[in-house]
């Protein structure tokens, strides 16, 4: 997600290169002629967190909506179109 967050918050970032120090990733940036580009960590974590939480929260609306799917077929209930669509054939 760190990589995600400096691509959203960097629209000039074209790369990113990590690498290990002292048991840390060190996270860098580059524009397209490969100048490296300052960014801020901190606002950076916030956003990784921000898209850890949607992705999260993502995964968790798609199981509460099998679940239903499942608890509706069981009960003999029709499903929605977007229950139906989580049904592998």
């Amino acid at each position: 997600m760190i990589t995600q967050a400096i691509h959203e918050l960097y629209s000039d970032v074209a790369t990113v290169r990590t690498v290990k120090e002292n048991n840390t990733k060190v996270y860098s940036a580059y524009d397209k002629d490969e100048n490296e580009i300052t960014i801020d960590m901190s606002a950076v974590q916030t956003k990784a967190t921000e898209l850890q939480t949607e992705a999260d929260a993502k995964v968790q609306a798609d199981k509460d909506l099998k679940a239903s799917a499942r608890q509706k077929l069981i009960d003999g209930e029709p499903l929605t179109e977007d229950e139906a669509k989580t049904i592998v054939l």
